[in-house]
């Protein structure tokens, strides 16, 4: 009896882990038309895509480091030419904070 509630266990493991693959392979899937070589190729209509966009932009920003409006702009232009609307949208969506023209990363 015991070794099958171990082999079940494991089980569920599998079945944990397959869906969270299936889970990234779907949202990698719906970001496709939008994000390719970490570059915008276009701005998502959808709030949900546009979440699933800013999660992505957001990675290129370190974890504990301050940085000046200047220095984000410089990260934001490589992704997206319409930088100053992906820095609001970050702010907005609170991935990035701001205070006194010094921004961090929250999300």
């Amino acid at each position: 009896m015991y070794p099958r509630r171990i082999a079940v266990f494991g089980f569920y493991n599998d079945l944990m882990v397959g869906a969270e693959r299936l889970a990234v392979a779907e949202e990698m899937r719906r970001l496709r038309p939008f994000w390719r070589d970490g570059r915008i190729l276009r701005w998502p209509a959808r709030e949900s895509r546009r979440r699933l966009l800013l999660a992505e932009v957001v990675q290129a920003f370190p974890w504990g480091t301050r940085l000046t409006e200047r220095a984000v702009d410089a990260i934001l232009r490589s992704i997206w030419s319409d930088h100053c609307q992906l820095r609001r949208a970050l702010v907005d969506y609170e991935l990035l904070n701001r205070k006194d023209g010094v921004y961090w990363r929250v999300g």
